[in-house]
């Protein structure tokens, strides 16, 4: 190796040939990114500028779920946050985890925990009764 050739350890070799699952997921980070920021600043006024945090009770919830655009509102935010987090995690744990019996198993674990967020989530919202 001569004096004038760098190596990066940090990258890990970019996948040859196959399907181009990688550069859909790279695309999907960004939008879904730019969606999250809109979603999540949306959430937090709505949530703590325009109404006070003391009145977030079961009542301000019931009410807002009321209609179907508060509930696919969340249910977007949910759904997006888990799959950009599963993502960027899977990223990472592709790129640390050099063993691939472990990275195999750490991927399985991330991929049922996320599901598992995702139906719990997701049933809360269809399911969720105003009244009592």
């Amino acid at each position: 190796m001569s004096t004038n050739q760098r190596t990066d350890w940090a990258r890990r070799q970019p996948p040859t040939g196959g399907s181009n699952f990688e550069l859909y997921a790279w695309f999907f980070m960004r939008v879904s990114g730019l969606f999250l920021v809109l979603l999540a600043t949306g959430h937090m006024f709505i949530m703590h500028v325009f109404n006070d945090t003391l009145n977030l009770d079961y009542e301000f919830v019931a009410a807002r779920w009321d209609t179907p655009y508060w509930r696919t509102f969340d249910w977007l935010l949910l759904a997006l946050s888990l799959l950009h987090g599963t993502n960027g995690l899977r990223i990472v744990l592709h790129d640390n985890i050099s063993n691939q019996n472990l990275r195999k198993i750490s991927l399985s674990v991330l991929y049922f925990v996320s599901v598992m967020f995702f139906i719990l989530g997701t049933y809360v919202l269809i399911a969720f009764v105003s009244e009592v």
